[in-house]
């Protein structure tokens, strides 16, 4: 993937337009693997003192509000307060379609393999966040940030 280069006369809108797509896809691949490394590393760490359900909740709103943020300020490059509540807001619906991908995908699993190890569960948040990220992104680019998109 070609790194956005912005020169002394190209605005760093200009330069966007220019890598668009698919310059969007890798900011939001990379904000994306950390806010999974966030939401999976508080999953594991608090299961054990809040329950898993509550961990994955917990988690995925630590990481929802950071991810939001950096995709709103570096995917799709908006700056001050403008619109943020209602952004904020708009990723809440996200979030709720996140959150009931992963906890259906972590009753499944209770259902299944009641005595599952923290990894095996850990695992199967990551891929049900990963079925997500799809929705997520594409939910960013045609909804929540649709004029900067």
């Amino acid at each position: 993937m070609a790194a956005v280069v912005v020169t002394p006369l190209e605005s760093s809108a200009t330069a966007l337009a220019r890598h668009g797509f698919r310059g969007q896809v890798a900011r939001f691949a990379v904000i994306g693997a950390g806010s999974t490394v966030l939401h999976l590393s508080l999953l594991a760490a608090l299961t054990g003192p809040l329950g898993v359900q509550v961990a994955n909740l917990v988690g995925l709103v630590v990481s929802t509000v950071a991810n939001t943020a950096a995709n709103r300020a570096w995917t799709f490059q908006l700056r001050g307060r403008e619109q943020m509540g209602r952004q904020h807001l708009q990723a809440l619906v996200v979030f709720a379609i996140t959150w009931a991908c992963s906890s259906a995908a972590l009753e499944l699993l209770a259902v299944s393999w009641p005595h599952a190890s923290t990894l095996t569960t850990v695992a199967v948040v990551g891929l049900a966040n990963a079925v997500s990220t799809v929705a997520r992104f594409t939910a960013m680019r045609g909804w929540i940030f649709r004029s900067q998109a």
